[in-house]
C-alpha cells in the first residue's frame, strides 16, 4: 500500500476544509461598504446609501423609550453643527432592547420631530440583533473594531468618506463626548 498518495490527498482535503472554515467565520456579508445597501426611510421610500457617498456618517440605532433617548437632542445639535462640513447622521429605530421602540414608523417620526426637532435622516424600524438582525447591522459589526453584538440602543458607528466603518462607540458615549467628536473630525479631515 502506498501511503504517500493517500497522505497527500488527506492533507489537500484538510487544507481545503481549513480554508473554507476560516473563510466562513470571517465575513458573512458580501458588501464592501455601506454604499452597497438600500434602506427604507421612515416615510417608506427606498434610499440607496450610496446617496451619502463621500460624506462622514454616524449610524445610530435609536429608541423612543430608553434612558438614552435624550441623546436625540445631542445628535440633532451635532448634525446641525457639522452637516455643512459633509457629515450626516442616519437614525435606525430598533425594538431589540426592552421593547423600548414599540411604535410604528409614523409614531416614531412624530415623536422625534415633536420632542427633539430631529431633521437628520431617519429610517424604518429594523432589528439590530438576533436571528432577524438586518444585514446592514451584520456588516457594521463584522467591519468594526469590535465584532461583539450590539449591546443596547444608541450604539454609534462612524463611517468614513470611503463608506467603511471608522470607529464604533457604545451607548454611553454621548454625541458630544470628546472621543466621538474626535473620531468624526478625524474622519472629516481624511
Amino acid at each position: 500500500m502506498k501511503l504517500v498518495p493517500f497522505l497527500s490527498l488527506f492533507i489537500a482535503a484538510f487544507g481545503c476544509l481549513s480554508v473554507a472554515m476560516a473563510t466562513s467565520t470571517k465575513r458573512t456579508n458580501p458588501a464592501n461598504s455601506i454604499y452597497d445597501f438600500k434602506m427604507v426611510n421612515i416615510d417608506g421610500k427606498t434610499v440607496k446609501l450610496s446617496h451619502y457617498k463621500g460624506k462622514v456618517l454616524l449610524v445610530v440605532n435609536v429608541a423612543s423609550k430608553c434612558g438614552y433617548t435624550p441623546q436625540y437632542k445631542g445628535l440633532e445639535a451635532l448634525y446641525k453643527d457639522k452637516k455643512d462640513k459633509g457629515f450626516v447622521i442616519l437614525g435606525f429605530p430598533a425594538n431589540n432592547f426592552g421593547a423600548q421602540e414599540p411604535g410604528t414608523d409614523s409614531e416614531i417620526k412624530e415623536f422625534c420631530t415633536s420632542k427633539f426637532d430631529v431633521t437628520f435622516p431617519m429610517f424604518s424600524k429594523i432589528s439590530v440583533k438576533g436571528d432577524d438582525e438586518h444585514p446592514l447591522y451584520k456588516w457594521l459589526i463584522e467591519n468594526s473594531d469590535r465584532q461583539d453584538p450590539i449591546e443596547w440602543n444608541f450604539t454609534k458607528f462612524v463611517i468614513g468618506k470611503d463608506g467603511k466603518v471608522f470607529k464604533r462607540f457604545r451607548s454611553k458615549d454621548t454625541p458630544d463626548s470628546p472621543d466621538v467628536l474626535a473620531a468624526i473630525d478625524e474622519a472629516l479631515a481624511k
